[in-house]
């Protein structure tokens, strides 16, 4: 899956004041995404508020970008949840045709043992028509994936070809990298550790940061993929202080911020999230401001 190494951005759903899918705005993201550099895209994650968007919505933001990147990018969607059977039919229902591969979370609120979710990922596996990546993401799940949970499923699995792993621990992640098979992709799911996961062995990132700043995230993770670790932490220290910024209240406000800045989309969120403070925003300005000049 060489199409899948290097950065991917988990993209954001702009909303109009009204919050309607702005997709006016969606087409600049993506383009934006394509003209700077970023190597894949990945669609109804987390950071897209896939939990407020209606299934309708879902296939109009799907459809949008679909169009919009006119086959320039390999696409990853977003496919999950804790209802395992839901999961599996909306796999087998769903055109993916134009996807390279699925993002599928752990099972959340449920957690579920260890048993439990190797049983629901090997169901997702046997659903999908497509290479399916795992992820793993603690905060959010309540449930950590373990290493030897991974190493079965691959086993059991040829059709789980990644994780993307944002556990928070990166030891966890070394592990991963240290016992898979070689060509098993651990993909780091989380900005401010992902240029050390990747000169560890790792296939890049997954990022939120990315897509506010394609040109430049892109390059660090292309340089710590040839193995270039100056050069890739010379840009990274420009860059850390905004992965901050970002997460200060929450994945997808901050990023929004940043995206407005830069006249991509509009700040808005839907409930129960909310748009970036005054304070955070002016922060974020800054940044931009500074980093540009």
């Amino acid at each position: 899956m060489k199409e899948l190494l290097g950065t991917g951005v988990a993209l954001v759903t702009p909303f109009t004041p009204d919050k309607n899918i702005d997709f006016e705005a969606l087409g600049r993201l993506v383009n934006y995404q394509i003209e700077n550099g970023i190597d894949y895209l990945v669609v109804l994650g987390t950071t897209g508020e896939t939990a407020t968007l209606s299934k309708a919505e879902q296939q109009e933001v799907k459809n949008k970008i679909v169009e919009i990147n006119n086959g320039r990018l390999p696409l990853v969607v977003g496919v999950g949840g804790n209802n395992t059977k839901a999961v599996v039919e909306e796999l087998k229902s769903s055109d993916l045709s134009h996807f390279t591969a699925v993002l599928s979370v752990s099972p959340y609120y449920n957690k579920p043992t260890q048993q439990g979710i190797y049983e629901h990922f090997k169901s997702v596996a046997e659903a999908s028509p497509i290479p399916v990546i795992v992820y793993n993401v603690l905060a959010r799940t309540g449930s950590n994936v373990e290493p030897e949970t991974v190493y079965k499923l691959v086993n059991q699995c040829k059709n789980i070809i990644a994780i993307k792993e944002a556990s928070g621990d990166f030891e966890q992640a070394l592990e991963l990298i240290r016992i898979m098979p070689k060509d098993f992709m651990v993909i780091s799911g989380e900005d401010k550790t992902a240029l050390s996961l990747t000169l560890a062995g790792g296939s890049g990132v997954i990022s939120v940061l990315g897509q506010g700043l394609p040109k430049e995230f892109s390059t660090l993770i292309d340089l710590a993929l040839k193995k270039k670790p100056k050069e890739a932490f010379d840009i990274f220290y420009t860059l850390m202080h905004s992965v901050d910024l970002i997460f200060e209240e929450g994945n997808p406000a901050g990023i929004k911020a940043m995206l407005s800045k830069l006249k991509i989309c509009g700040l808005d969120v839907r409930l129960p999230l909310v748009a970036a403070s005054p304070e955070l925003r002016q922060k974020i300005d800054n940044f931009v401001k500074s980093f540009n000049s």
